[in-house]
């Protein structure tokens, strides 16, 4: 039994859908603006010879929605719009319906005889049975292209190996990188030559890469900012920091929270959960001790690890695990969680710009913003990407990427004296022979260079945060220039 009338769904159809009759996507659905994710996801919609459903993942208000419109806008130069279908099924009525129904509709009314279609589905974990009917589509339809989007990368990728092996593929969209914010704030970007990027650094003549940070050196007013609200596009260009805060609680927090987690996860108890990452959010970039959590909170240490891997897969936090100096995973170690974005815990604990000023605190807002980076940046490489600490040392490097052919190491040493000793752990291991690359992220702009106090197999690149995160950013927009 049909619970909804063919004429109710074509009418919430022509709502999402006014190029229907106008020709042209609302200006303010495109936004003038195309994330790095774009330009992606593009790629693979448009591949010439490989036919893939492409859905894009990632945290709430990142801009998903934001790149379907874009999309369906390029698309809509070379084809007529009533082959193109957009549907949100995060609206009530079309919950209740399947996708088979809604391309009925949408065919019968609108595409008519048009074999090739377009069709762009939005929170796509909400329709029933969208993995089956994802595989149906694809199968039976060789002219349709799907592009959709999702907030919960777990249902997606359990899904992905059930029914979308070869079908579909999955674009995990972060919060805004720092390049991306100094794009979206519209102002002078400065000219940098190709290939530039931090592991690269070290190859410079010493005038080349003076130049470098010269011209890098205006963005670092705008770097405060970034960190304080700037991950989310809808609130980045906000002046008013306690507003922004309180859009990002409600929109991203609480939303995935009190509602994504329920319906998609069974949660039960959500004063449970909120407890559990508001701790989270108190000790991010820190080594987390899931005992001590439980016993903060009053719950067993399965429950946290289970909230844990849960928050991961929704989306709110990332877990970084422990690698030792050969490369080899430690199986029974303590990971390092970090918050997806480092507003996500201004907001959450209600920091405002008094933060700034406090070195403990913005050692780890630094801290989070370069894992967040460094994740999407190497994100199609799919490298093992943690942290190492020697128990009885104490010795430590905040980040390892890890690759089969050698590894990148990366400490933040965010502070008027970045000074570091013969005895710490990034000199131990530039030494090594697998060490290809090896960053000090410092604090000030006039604070780069080689760290010529120490002469290791591999030079120790010293580089301001706001300039290595910016030329991260650089790097990842010329990758998909070239590609």
């Amino acid at each position: 039994m049909q619970f909804i009338s063919q004429e109710k769904i074509l009418k919430v159809l022509i709502g999402y859908n006014p190029w229907w009759t106008a020709s042209i996507v609302p200006r303010e659905f495109t936004k003038p603006v195309k994330r790095l994710a774009f330009y992606e996801a593009n790629k693979l919609f448009n591949h010439p010879s490989i036919r893939r459903e492409v859905i894009l993942s990632g945290p709430r208000r990142v801009g998903k929605t934001t790149i379907l419109y874009q999309t369906i806008e390029q698309v809509m130069k070379n084809i007529s719009p009533k082959q193109i279908l957009y549907v949100s099924f995060d609206h009530p009525m079309l919950k209740l319906c399947d996708i088979g129904t809604i391309i009925e509709v949408f065919i019968n009314n609108i595409a008519l005889n048009s074999e090739e279609l377009y069709l762009f589905f939005d929170e796509i974990q909400y329709a029933s049975d969208w993995d089956t009917w994802l595989k149906t589509l694809y199968d039976q339809n060789p002219y349709y292209k799907i592009m959709a989007t999702g907030s919960a990368s777990p249902i997606l990728a359990s899904k992905m190996s059930e029914s979308g092996v070869g079908r579909w593929s999955q674009i995990k969209i972060p919060t805004l990188s720092f390049y991306e914010y100094i794009e979206l704030l519209g102002i002078d970007m400065p000219n940098i030559k190709e290939g530039v990027k931090p592991t690269a650094l070290a190859a410079l003549k010493k005038e080349d890469l003076a130049s470098l940070m010269v011209s890098l050196q205006p963005l670092q007013k705008h770097f405060h900012q970034y960190l304080l609200i700037g991950g989310f596009p809808e609130v980045a260009l906000s002046n008013d920091v306690p507003f922004a805060q309180k859009i990002i609680r409600e929109d991203v927090v609480d939303k995935v929270i009190k509602r994504d987690m329920v319906s998609l996860f069974g949660i039960r108890n959500v004063a449970e959960l909120e407890k559990i990452f508001l701790f989270i959010c108190m000790v991010s970039g820190n080594i987390i001790v899931q005992d001590t959590i439980a016993k903060e909170v009053g719950v067993s240490r399965p429950t946290i690890a289970n909230y844990l891997e849960l928050l991961e897969q929704a989306n709110l936090i990332y877990i970084s695990k422990p690698t030792e100096i050969k490369g080899k995973k430690v199986l029974k170690s303590r990971p390092k969680i970090y918050l997806a974005d480092a507003a996500i815990r201004n907001a959450v604990l209600m920091l405002g710009e008094e933060v700034l000023t406090d070195p403990d605190e913005m050692g780890l807002i630094i801290e989070t913003a370069v894992y967040k980076h460094i994740l999407s940046f190497y994100y199609n490489q799919r490298p093992q990407v943690g942290y190492f600490r020697d128990s009885n040392s104490k010795k430590e490097i905040d980040v390892v990427v890890s690759f089969p052919m050698g590894r990148i190491i990366i400490e933040v040493k965010y502070r008027e004296n970045s000074t570091i000793s013969e005895k710490e752990a990034i000199v131990e291991w530039a030494n090594h022979e697998t060490t290809k690359g090896a960053i000090l992220i410092t604090k000030n702009s006039d604070d780069y260079g080689i760290a010529a106090s120490h002469v290791t197999k591999t030079p120790i690149i010293r580089i301001p945060a706001f300039a290595f995160l910016y030329l991260l950013g650089y790097a990842e927009k010329e990758h998909y220039k070239q590609s």
